[in-house]
């Protein structure tokens, strides 16, 4: 029997982008918290008002989009680095939400009197990717793999952060599977492999489930079956994708769609 033709007994999921959409929520939390500050906060330094005001306007949803930049170079370095010491993506997200606000003039040296965001609201703010409103389709979505399939989290977020986010979102895999469980993040095949063995299974008996081309490319190469959610998230090729083994429009109805594809 091919791989092909092995029968699917768990499908392992990406979360950012594919069960969650992190950029909505995620700006909505910045402008928020820099509109609170704005408004409650007599001690702003003149400058920083001046540059919070502006990003109130247009920039903090080009702001989110910049902290998941650094997430995605941060992981990526981390999985292709196997001497790097291990970081969790929440101590990753603090850190660097600290750095690109320092770097918009938002956040004084050391975070001083002035700056736009106190340290508590800093740590709650860096939090925030604990707390993801789901894609419209994911609870229901879920609950119909669940009913032929193991389903299961495999995401470059931390344990904690996964059950946060899991219990906030209505996601109800049967299990949890989350980087620091590996000490690597993927694209590092430890993940991918690791995830399968920690459910008694061959690779070829699990399949990837993910928004992200490049998600999948790796799965593939490690043996799994996979499976393409288009959530307009990113560019798609008009030719030369063979590593997706099933394929979900941005005009299907997401986990609904993918569910019956795999029935």
């Amino acid at each position: 029997m091919t791989s092909d033709q092995t029968p699917i007994k768990a499908l392992l999921f990406d979360v950012f982008g594919t069960c969650v959409d992190w950029h909505s929520t995620v700006t909505r939390a910045l402008s928020t918290a820099a509109t609170r500050s704005l408004e409650t906060r007599t001690d702003l330094d003149v400058g920083v008002r001046e540059k919070a005001n502006q990003l109130c306007k247009d920039g903090w949803g080009d702001f989110t989009h910049a902290w998941r930049s650094t997430y995605k170079a941060f992981t990526r370095e981390l999985a292709l680095n196997p001497t790097a010491t291990f970081k969790t993506v929440d101590e990753h997200h603090f850190d660097s939400l600290l750095e690109l606000l320092t770097k918009d003039g938002l956040l004084a040296a050391g975070n001083a009197h002035g700056s736009l965001f106190d340290d508590g609201q800093l740590r709650e703010l860096s939090l925030t990717w604990h707390y993801l409103d789901p894609w419209t389709d994911t609870p229901a979505g879920i609950r119909l793999f669940n009913e032929k399939f193991i389903t299961s989290t495999l995401s470059n977020g931390n344990l904690a952060l996964m059950k946060d986010l899991v219990k906030f979102a209505d996601m109800d895999f049967k299990h949890i599977m989350a980087a620091d469980m590996f000490q690597a993040y993927k694209p590092n095949p430890k993940v991918y492999l690791g995830g399968a063995e920690r459910l008694g299974l061959r690779p070829e008996e699990c399949c990837m489930v993910a928004a992200h081309l490049d998600d999948l490319k790796h799965a593939k190469s490690n043996g799994l079956r996979t499976l393409f959610v288009d959530r307009a998230q990113e560019p798609i090729p008009e030719s030369g994708v063979d590593y997706v083994d099933f394929w979900v429009s941005k005009e299907e109805d997401g986990f609904i769609a993918a569910a019956s594809k795999l029935a």
